[in-house]
């Protein structure tokens, strides 16, 4: 067959190693050789020997569910081949998480990741069960995490001298040592909507990076995630 479709570009390339990598700007492969772990229906195409079991409890786990109805159901993928995971066309990256990090990030952003990987459930501090969306996965250990994000996410660095203000709909994560509280402000968006005119920021502050999608959740998305 010839035309661009089957041009280098498109063409999968032989995994180097086992492991996460990048595929495209939209999808992560994964050669596995044992286990690892990814959102129930992610995987869009697999070779090989794998098997694929539903994990119960998944990132976000019991408590999440029962306070806010969000939860992200997870798979075990076990074996040898290689698997190829994307979600609703969205950008893919990885982050990679070595000992003493912790990485916490929405696990509406979550893909995949490293069975080496620990991660547990976390309120975020000052929000509260009316947070609603504001539990978060905390991932630690060594390996790792592949993630997706509408669009190209931003990358902002947080300092004493600078905290960060994030609106609680954008944000994607943060690494360790910040600390978190809630902000309360006017919004001139909101008083145009005929709004109250109050809007909600998740504010960062102390020493690390906070990652934020370009876009905000919509009602239609969040039924969706």
């Amino acid at each position: 067959m010839k035309g661009d479709l089957f041009s280098s570009e498109h063409m999968v390339r032989p995994a180097q190693a086992p492991g996460m990598t990048v595929e495209n700007a939209k999808c992560i492969k994964y050669a596995v050789d044992g286990e690892m772990l990814a959102r129930q229906g992610a995987m869009i195409a697999y070779r090989g020997n794998l098997a694929f079991e539903r994990k119960g409890q998944g990132v976000g786990g019991m408590l999440k569910r029962a306070v806010t109805g969000e939860g992200l159901p997870l798979m075990a993928v076990r074996g040898q081949g290689e698997a190829w995971f994307a979600h609703e066309a969205q950008n893919c990256f990885l982050v990679e998480v070595e000992p003493g990090d912790e990485f916490t990030v929405n696990g509406r952003n979550v893909l995949c990741f490293d069975a080496s990987l620990s991660y547990r459930i976390a309120t975020v501090k000052g929000a509260g069960v009316t947070g609603g969306g504001l539990f978060n996965s905390v991932f630690s250990g060594q390996g790792r995490l592949g993630l997706v994000c509408d669009g190209n996410p931003l990358v902002i660095p947080v300092s004493a001298q600078y905290p960060v203000y994030v609106d609680t709909d954008a944000v994607v994560g943060w690494t360790a040592g910040l600390q978190t509280s809630l902000h309360r402000s006017q919004s001139i968006g909101s008083m145009l909507r005929g709004g109250s005119g109050e809007a909600v920021q998740l504010v960062l502050q102390g020493e690390g990076h906070v990652v934020v999608r370009p876009s905000e959740v919509t009602q239609h998305k969040a039924q969706q995630h």
